[in-house]
């Protein structure tokens, strides 16, 4: 059997098993649907940047070890660290490689990783590839976690992970209990902030700043609130260096888009500025307006107890996640279904997103389409 035969029988298989994916045509096109899927949370997205940072070049030429250094993306790194509050900052060209790249650098046979059942695929794939012993607690069980640091052996780095605010469900740890445990446990705290920087936390710093809590080492990524594309991880200056040297998703890639570090930097100041509050009060307040149209789920929803940007409609099946999603599409407005391996099987979903650039008549559609569709009950 030829490969193009057996990648063919294989997405057979997906499309049995209700997991085959495609993207949705005409997203981006108009008249498009009203997205509620997207990671564009407070709307920078589609914003236009200055000439000056769009004047910047738009290739790096070559790693950052080699020549790719360029000034717009140490300029970067600058920004974050002021605006985070951690004293060095390293750009990547992605969230996954900053998460892959960050542990397989400073995990290896040696190291005991502690990590959240429902950590990012690039953490898992980061706790894979370092070839560390790896330890997953169940979700959020502080206890779990505690007693598996408690059986761990002495003597060795250990390095616990998480999420501040969980991509899927929306939901989030209490980070101060997980930094004390951490620390009494003599163990470092990574903390992948993606979904909560520029939402949440004073001048949008995210859930750390928001609990009074400074990890070790913390991701920032830029394709969510800062509407761009890239992320850093920001830590101490000792660390930042082994993460030069030893970062394979770094050393071994073309550095980011100067263009796009000059772009990031403007998103950075405006973010974490009077703009960016207005912003994350719109985003609130589009929340709100939500609620108070379906204060009933006729499902299970994750993630509005918190003041994250996602919200979770558990409906079980591949197949009814995918019809609900159909349904919706048919009225006008996209909800993204969310299918295993993204999520454990029986827990497929509508993923819910808001952005702040949303009108509330838009809010508006989507809450009719969803009582309309029995997803959501007034």
């Amino acid at each position: 059997m030829s490969l193009e035969d057996e990648a063919a029988q294989e997405l057979d298989q997906l499309e049995a098993q209700g997991r085959r994916r495609s993207g949705l045509s005409g997203i981006h096109s108009s008249p498009a649907p009203i997205c509620f899927s997207s990671n564009d949370y407070i709307g920078l997205a589609s914003r236009k940047w200055s000439e000056a940072s769009l004047a910047t070049a738009t290739g790096a030429g070559a790693s950052r070890l080699i020549a790719g250094d360029h000034e717009s993306i140490r300029l970067l790194e600058s920004a974050l660290g002021r605006w985070v509050g951690l004293p060095s900052a390293l750009v990547f060209s992605s969230g996954y490689a900053a998460n892959v790249g960050l542990l397989t650098a400073l995990a290896g046979p040696d190291v005991e990783v502690f990590s959240d059942a429902l950590n990012h695929a690039s953490i898992i794939d980061g706790c894979r590839l370092s070839r560390a012993r790896v330890h997953v607690y169940p979700h959020l069980d502080l206890g779990a976690l505690a007693s598996a640091l408690a059986a761990a052996p002495t003597g060795r780095r250990r390095l616990v992970v998480t999420e501040s605010i969980f991509s899927m469900d929306g939901d989030q740890p209490d980070l101060r209990s997980l930094s004390e445990l951490a620390r009494r446990a003599g163990a470092a705290l990574i903390v992948d902030e993606a979904h909560a920087l520029g939402v949440v936390g004073p001048n949008g710093r995210g859930a750390c700043a928001q609990a009074g809590v400074v990890p070790e080492v913390l991701v920032a990524t830029f394709g969510k609130a800062l509407g761009l594309a890239g992320a850093a991880v920001l830590t101490t200056p000792a660390v930042r260096e082994l993460l030069w040297n030893r970062s394979r998703s770094l050393v071994f890639s073309t550095a980011i888009s100067p263009l796009l570090a000059a772009c990031a930097t403007e998103a950075v100041e405006l973010v974490a500025g009077g703009e960016g509050d207005e912003r994350r009060a719109r985003l609130a307040a589009r929340w709100r307006l939500l609620g108070e149209a379906i204060p009933l789920l006729g499902r299970s929803m994750t993630g509005r107890d918190g003041p994250g940007p996602i919200a979770s409609v558990v409906l079980g099946s591949e197949q009814a996640a995918v019809a609900a999603a159909e349904a919706l599409l048919r009225r006008g407005v996209w909800v993204h279904p969310i299918r295993p391996p993204t999520v454990p099987p029986g827990t497929s979903r509508l993923r819910i997103t808001l952005s702040s650039s949303h009108h509330p008549t838009e809010i508006e559609r989507l809450a009719a389409a969803l009582v309309a569709e029995g997803i959501a009950l007034t």
